[in-house]
């Protein structure tokens, strides 16, 4: 591996692209610690108490690495974009238009990505308005206790809207000119940045005991995360011999590679963002019945029939979105290749369908497994570690290193070094 990363640096392209990446990710965790006007010393410090004791809150302080309780101008992190995808997503099953656009290639996905970007900033501005009604509540509520006057809530405001927008600059900007998804890096970086702090918390409260369990049982998680994430169940598939003049062509075997986590994080991350907007909503609400649904589903059994219902239902979601049987059977239909004993056309279509609904339902039983035993072990025990770092966290940060390292092998390879996967 380390030869791997010092053969990366040799060349002039990759290495652009990896310092590239490293500086958007360290220009991102400052803004993480650079506060909104009109908030002081005193008041983060009873901001940060009360986000940390939140569920809702906390989760969200994750995903923005620790930038909601500084009321940094990051504070709504990526999660206004993230849901925004998932809204166009969705849509795209709907609309005939977007589906349309879908299938045109490069220009209709620019159209969607401006769409995405617009629903984005709509939805940021939402949520920061949020976010000042929540903390000028009590603090009873999650709130500061303090009213600030308009002129302040209207830099807030649009300071919170400018970080949005900005975080949603730097991702597109990672995806284009560094080494692998932006917006899934930048989670990424958040996750490992809260990482050390919280370590030396549970420590000093003399949690080392569990601290020790929980780091034995990451390293049998992060296996058990790899081997999932690696494993693959492959379609045998066979090319009829054609003579073409003087020569054979054809005639040659091979598979179509079907992962068992064919979403890998997509749908972890899918079903917190759903879950996190009616909790805030209900929070931020003054009506009592609303409050009640969004303490429900927050916390309990509620929380964690509900995250693995959604977990389940966005991997075969977004797997149904990124692989088409029917094109695939097609395909291999035009190019002489065929599934050993299934008929080309639509047999091969339906058999392919049936093997990726087969697969896909274990793969997404380990991601509800992974995201929701952890939070009901915290829920029981009241460990700060497992609140921070439970298995959720674990997956997306396996997930997305795995993802990056096998691009960085990609292009590796392309160049005959040895990846990282020998």
């Amino acid at each position: 591996m380390i030869e791997a990363l010092a053969n990366a640096f040799r060349i002039p392209d990759l290495r652009r692209k990896i310092l590239f990446t490293l500086a958007m990710i360290g220009l991102y965790r400052l803004g993480a610690h650079i506060p909104v006007p009109g908030v002081t010393s005193k008041m983060l410090e009873t901001l940060a108490s009360n986000v940390n004791t939140s569920g809702a809150l906390g989760l969200l302080n994750l995903f923005a690495g620790g930038a909601l309780e500084k009321f940094a101008i990051f504070s709504l992190g990526i999660m206004p974009y993230i849901t925004s995808s998932i809204i166009m997503q969705l849509l795209q099953a709907v609309i005939p238009k977007l589906e349309q656009w879908a299938k045109e290639g490069e220009s209709g996905q620019r159209k969607i990505t401006q769409i995405t970007r617009y629903l984005t900033l709509g939805l940021g501005f939402m949520e920061s308005i949020g976010l000042v009604a929540l903390f000028q509540s009590s603090p009873s509520s999650g709130g500061l206790g303090v009213r600030f006057d308009f002129l302040t809530q209207v830099l807030i405001v649009i300071s919170l809207l400018a970080g949005t927008a900005f975080i949603m600059w730097m991702g597109e900007l990672i995806t284009q000119r560094g080494i692998g998804n932006g917006m899934s890096l930048l989670i990424f970086a958040n996750i490992v940045a809260r990482f050390p702090a919280t370590t030396v918390q549970a420590f000093q409260l003399k949690e080392w005991y569990w601290v020790l369990a929980i780091l034995v049982a990451v390293v049998f998680i992060v296996a058990a995360i790899v081997y999932i994430e690696r494993g693959q169940r492959r379609i045998p598939v066979q090319y009829a011999k054609r003579i073409v003049g003087r020569r054979v062509y054809g005639g040659a075997g091979t598979y179509i590679p079907l992962k068992i986590n064919g979403a890998n994080v997509i749908p972890i991350i899918f079903a917190s963002s759903i879950l996190y907007f009616p909790v805030v909503i209900g929070q931020l609400s003054r009506v009592t019945w609303m409050q009640s649904v969004a303490n429900a589903i927050s916390v309990g059994p509620a929380h964690w029939v509900l995250t693995t219902v959604l977990i389940v239902f966005f991997a075969y979601f977004y797997t149904a979105l990124v692989f088409n049987p029917i094109d695939l059977a097609d395909n291999l239909r035009k190019q002489g290749g065929f599934v050993p004993g299934v008929r080309p056309g639509k047999a091969t279509a339906t058999y392919i369908e049936n093997v990726l609904n087969r697969i896909t339902l274990p793969g997404a039983l380990f991601l509800a497994a992974i995201a929701v035993v952890p939070t009901i072990v915290f829920e029981q025990t009241r460990i700060t570690l497992l609140q921070q770092f439970g298995g959720t966290s674990i997956l997306i940060m396996v997930g997305v290193a795995l993802e990056t390292m096998t691009q960085l092998e990609s292009q590796l390879k392309m160049r005959n070094y040895d990846g990282f996967f020998k």
